[in-house]
């Protein structure tokens, strides 16, 4: 249905399902020239007929449901239906007890699950993305008005929106234009941005980009958590588009971490028994590398602030405690192109931190790197020789402590949860680096 984990749900307790949602979708066109503000103003265009699908992961017990339910606006950037969201986040979802729903929303991942499988996705039909924010819209409210069959009886309370990269630039456009006129969503997580929304309507309808530069609105009413890389902010460029923190609205850019990285391969594995934090430390000794790149991907930590970052909307939306207020990644202004101040050992400066970058056994960098297609994306990890990590960790022992003490320090933080806090410290006490 949808390639996600590579292990079976049953084993931690979960069930997969699949549905098709039809209606009619309407698009949207403006009121009034869009505003780097974010208060845009926009009205109902033309409808059109729609079936789409949406994949649902949960709870198989009803008593281990936490009453959430985090809604996928899916990943069409591979030329299909991805679900990354669902890889970073997933052992936070299954242990807390949330529901996931995978919404295919664009017309990309509906034709190319048609392709895939003639037979089972006959029934398919999309009229274009213009009309995708309705078509999300609708998926939303599917979860709580056809509850009883989306998610089998269970009942949910609060409904949240999700979505990285390609999916992030729509959501972008949705919690400014949309979300006023129908709130079906409680609560927002947007992980790894860019300056811009995606464009309200295109062709064969109206053509409808957003400004340069795009800020969500300030008047929100729904609360905001944007999660943003290191080449989002540069690279990418949402750098311009950085806002202050505000009652409804939350920015976390994480230092030593990519738009995309080592964890979307190791990620589906990840069953959450706790192997893949080993893993992921040795990554950064050895690093992976990817057909096409010219150097090993970044291998850094933003899984488990993504986790937190999950956690922290959804205790904000149900009890209005917000999520910890982050500093921003250090950048230098002065030269002709904005550069991010780095530390001694090439890692960027501030930021929300993990023990990837101070306790750290490699550079890790979220800048992009040559090579085909979407290697830009993926970053670079330049491991530590071995006389520089005996210099920093003359003995295990010494390895231990300096890489507990700084996730002890995240976790009291608010960016790193305990369960990942404790996975964290198992992973360097079993290693053998240090001495």
């Amino acid at each position: 249905m949808l390639q996600g984990t590579a292990f079976d749900l049953s084993t931690v307790g979960y069930t997969q399902s699949e549905f098709f949602l039809s209606g009619n979708a309407a698009s949207y066109v403006p009121i009034a020239p869009f505003d780097p503000d974010g208060r845009w103003q926009v009205t109902q265009a033309s409808t059109s007929p729609y079936t789409t699908r949406i994949v649902v992961n949960r709870p198989a017990d009803p008593a281990a449901f936490n009453g959430t339910v985090v809604v996928e606006w899916l990943n069409v950037s591979a030329g299909m239906d991805s679900a990354p969201e669902w890889i970073y986040t997933h052992n936070e979802l299954i242990r807390e007890g949330f529901a996931w729903v995978g919404v295919s929303a664009q017309a990309v991942g509906v034709n190319a699950a048609k392709a895939a499988d003639p037979v089972r996705y006959a029934g398919l039909s999309h009229p274009g993305d213009s009309y995708s924010y309705d078509i999300y819209s609708q998926a939303g409210k599917a979860v709580k008005d056809s509850a009883a069959t989306v998610l089998d009886g269970l009942r949910p309370r609060t409904v949240l929106a999700n979505g990285e990269s390609q999916s992030a630039f729509r959501l972008t456009t949705y919690v400014n234009a949309i979300h006023p006129l129908v709130s079906v969503y409680d609560g927002f997580l947007v992980h790894s941005r860019r300056d811009i929304g995606a464009p309200l309507s295109q062709a064969p309808q109206a053509n409808v980009p957003t400004p340069a530069v795009v800020r969500f609105r300030t008047d929100l009413d729904a609360p905001v958590l944007v999660v943003q890389a290191e080449n989002d902010v540069l690279a990418l460029g949402s750098l311009a588009a950085r806002q202050d923190d505000t009652p409804r609205l939350r920015l976390w850019e994480v230092a030593g971490t990519a738009h995309a990285d080592a964890y979307i391969g190791l990620g589906a594995g990840d069953d959450g028994s706790g192997t893949a934090g080993l893993q992921g430390l040795n990554l950064m000794l050895s690093p992976p590398t990817r057909t096409g790149c010219a150097s090993p991907i970044n291998t850094g930590q933003a899984h488990y602030v993504l986790d937190t970052a999950q956690y922290a909307l959804n205790r904000w939306v149900t009890t209005g405690i917000p999520p910890a207020k982050a500093p921003r990644l250090q950048v230098d202004t002065s030269g002709p192109a904005p550069a991010f101040v780095l530390d001694a050992h090439g890692n960027v400066n501030g930021g929300v931190r993990t023990p990837a970058v101070d306790a750290p056994l490699a550079t890790l960098s979220g800048l992009g790197q040559a090579g085909e297609s979407f290697c830009f994306l993926f970053g670079t990890t330049t491991p530590f020789g071995a006389e520089k990590l005996g210099a920093l960790y003359p003995t295990h022992a010494s390895f231990v402590a300096k890489w507990s003490a700084s996730t002890a320090r995240g976790a009291a933080a608010g960016f790193i949860r305990p369960a990942d806090a404790a996975e964290l410290v198992r992973a360097a006490v079993r290693s053998d680096i240090g001495g």
